[in-house]
């Protein structure tokens, strides 16, 4: 699995909803698939499973709405 996928796959599962690999581009804050503490679970997921760490103060809804803006966000923590 490459590293776009890792990160579709902890979306997904914080979302609880396979949408989020089906349709990359959904925003996941209108759709009401993500909220404030689903926010915090990703970041922690995202640190456990992939060793890459998000201060929450780095968090801008506007630039993590969507599982693509998301992947593009992670990539550059990398």
């Amino acid at each position: 699995m490459d590293f776009r996928e890792n990160v579709l796959k902890i979306v997904s599962e914080v979302c609880e909803d396979d949408i989020v690999l089906e349709n990359p581009d959904i925003d996941l804050f209108e759709e009401s698939l993500i909220d404030s503490f689903g926010v915090v679970n990703l970041l922690v997921s995202i640190s456990e499973e992939l060793g890459i760490e998000i201060p929450i103060s780095d968090f801008d809804r506007e630039e993590w709405q969507t599982p693509n803006l998301i992947v593009k966000k992670v990539e550059a923590y990398k």
